[in-house]
């Protein structure tokens, strides 16, 4: 397994799932998790300005700058 499979491995596993999304939203560990691991994906696909963003935002969840946004299927 090469280093960007084992990323992109991890990068899914660490993926929230659709059906898990509402107990998970808030969880900023999960959210994290969830951003750097797709940061690395990113990176070693040598997009930087990508895995930058994500980066960001994984520290705007451990930072509590960001917080989760509303659900897509509600208010239709």
């Amino acid at each position: 397994m090469t280093t960007q499979e084992l990323a992109q491995a991890l990068a899914a596993r660490l993926a929230i799932a659709p059906n898990d999304w509402h107990r998970l939203k808030a969880n900023r560990k999960a959210r994290a998790s969830e951003q750097a691991a797709m940061a690395l994906v990113y990176l070693l696909k040598d997009q930087p300005e990508e895995a930058l963003a994500r980066l960001q935002q994984a520290t705007g969840w451990l930072d509590r700058s960001i917080s989760a946004p509303p659900c897509p299927t509600h208010g239709r």
